[in-house]
C-alpha cells in the first residue's frame, strides 16, 4: 500500500479517502444515472422506442385505447372522433372506435385518397390507362395523381369551372398558364390535378364525378354517412375532388380496412398506388415546408424520410396516408401494421403540428409492447 502521509484509512487501499468525499459519491450517482438512461433511450431507439412508451403509460393502469382516449380529451377540439384499426394479428383487424364515430365531418384534402381509389377503380374497369396522355393536358393519369403534373396548386385562391374550361380547352397559350414547372421535375401539390382528374374521369365515363365517386367507392364499401358535394370548400374546385368529402369515424374505418386489403383494386395496383412514384422529387409538403424528397403514391402520401412530419418519430418509412387543413389525417404503417384516422373540427394549426405526431407515437408504442 502507497504511504499517503497518514491520510488513508486502515482500509481505504490506497485510496486517500477520495472515495469518501460526498462530492466524489454525488457524481458517480450522477454518472450512473446518465449512463443507465443513455442505455434505456439507446435501445430504445434501436428496438423502434416503443417499449420505452409502454414502460411510461404502464403505470397508469389503462389499456391502449382508454390511454388514447385521455389523451384526445385533453385536446383543445370541440368534437372528434379517431379510428384505430390493429392487423398485427393473425385474425381479422381490430378496430377501434373513439368519439363521436357517427358525425360526420369535412375531410378536406382527405377526399383526395379517396378520389384516387375512384380513379385507380376506373383505371380496372377499363377507363384509360394510368400513364396514358390525357387530351389536351399533354399530362398523364399517373402524373396527375402524384403530385407531378407541373399544374399550379390553384388560381390565385380559387379554382372556378371557367379555369377547368380554359384548361381543357383549345387555347394553348392559356392553358399554359395553369403550368408552372415541366412535368415530372418538382412535386407540386395541386387541387388542380385533382379538379382535372376529376373533369377527364367524367369526361371518360359520362358520369357525373361524384356519382361515380358513389358508386365506384362510397357504396361498395358501405359508407353509408359519406358524401360528395362541390359546396363543402367551393373554393378548392366545382367538382369537389379536392376537398369535398364529409365522412364519419365509422366510414373511414371502412376505408382503412380497404386499404389494409385492397378489395376494389388489383394487388398490383395497391402496390403501385403506396409506392413513390417516379423517384425522389422535391417539393413542399404543405404546413411542414420544403422536402428534399416529397415522396407521394397515387393520390397518397409517403412518409419516406421527411421531416418534420405529421406522423410519429415511431411510424416507419414505408408509412402512407393523407391530412387535411379541415383537422383531418389517416395513415397507414404496413411496418407495425397499424392505421388511424383522426376526425376533428379544428383547422391545422400549430397544435396539430405537434399533437398529431404525439398520438400517433403514442398508438405505436401501446400497442405494440
Amino acid at each position: 500500500m502507497v504511504d499517503a502521509g497518514g491520510l488513508n484509512p486502515p482500509d481505504s487501499k490506497g485510496s486517500c479517502g477520495f472515495e469518501s468525499r460526498l462530492g466524489y459519491q454525488a457524481a458517480r450517482l450522477v454518472f450512473y444515472i446518465l449512463l443507465f438512461w443513455t442505455v434505456i433511450l439507446g435501445l430504445a431507439k434501436f428496438k423502434r422506442r416503443s417499449w420505452l412508451f409502454k414502460f411510461i403509460y404502464d403505470g397508469s393502469g389503462l389499456g391502449p385505447f382508454e390511454i388514447l382516449n385521455a389523451e384526445l380529451a385533453s385536446w383543445p377540439v370541440a368534437n372528434w372522433s379517431l379510428c384505430v384499426a390493429d392487423y398485427s394479428g393473425p385474425g381479422d383487424p381490430l378496430v377501434q372506435l373513439l368519439g363521436q364515430a357517427d358525425l360526420g365531418f369535412a375531410l378536406a384534402s382527405v377526399s383526395k385518397a379517396v378520389v384516387a381509389l375512384g380513379v385507380l377503380v376506373a383505371m380496372e374497369e377499363g377507363l384509360g390507362e394510368l400513364d396514358r396522355v390525357i387530351d389536351p393536358l399533354g399530362v398523364t393519369w399517373r402524373d396527375l395523381l402524384a403530385h407531378c403534373s407541373g399544374i399550379a396548386y390553384d388560381n390565385g385562391g380559387n379554382i372556378t369551372s371557367n379555369d377547368i374550361e380554359t384548361l381543357f380547352g383549345t387555347d394553348a397559350r392559356k392553358r399554359d398558364d395553369f403550368f408552372i414547372r415541366p412535368r415530372r421535375e418538382r412535386r407540386i401539390y395541386s387541387n388542380f390535378g385533382f379538379e382535372a382528374l376529376a373533369y377527364a374521369l367524367q369526361r371518360e365515363s359520362e358520369i357525373l364525378f361524384a356519382s361515380y365517386v358513389d358508386e365506384a367507392i362510397l357504396l361498395p364499401l358501405e359508407m353509408k354517412n359519406s358524401y360528395v358535394s362541390s359546396q363543402i370548400f367551393p373554393q378548392a374546385g366545382p367538382t369537389g375532388a379536392s376537398a369535398g368529402i364529409v365522412s364519419s369515424a365509422t366510414d373511414m374505418a371502412k376505408f382503412l380496412l380497404e386499404l389494409i386489403t385492397p378489395h376494389l383494386i388489383s394487388t398490383q395496383t395497391y402496390r403501385d398506388a403506396t409506392r413513390s412514384q417516379y423517384g425522389s422529387l422535391p417539393g413542399v409538403l404543405p404546413g411542414f415546408g420544403f422536402q428534399q424528397d416529397n415522396a407521394w403514391g397515387l393520390g397518397i402520401e409517403i412518409r419516406a424520410g421527411k421531416t418534420p412530419h405529421w406522423t410519429g418519430s415511431l411510424n416507419s418509412i414505408e408509412t402512407f396516408g393523407h391530412f387535411g387543413r379541415s383537422g383531418t389525417f389517416f395513415w397507414i404503417d404496413p411496418v407495425w401494421r397499424i392505421a388511424m384516422c383522426f376526425l376533428g373540427d379544428r383547422p391545422f394549426d400549430d397544435f396539430a403540428k405537434s399533437a398529431w405526431p404525439k398520438l400517433a407515437d403514442l398508438a405505436i408504442s401501446t400497442l405494440t409492447s
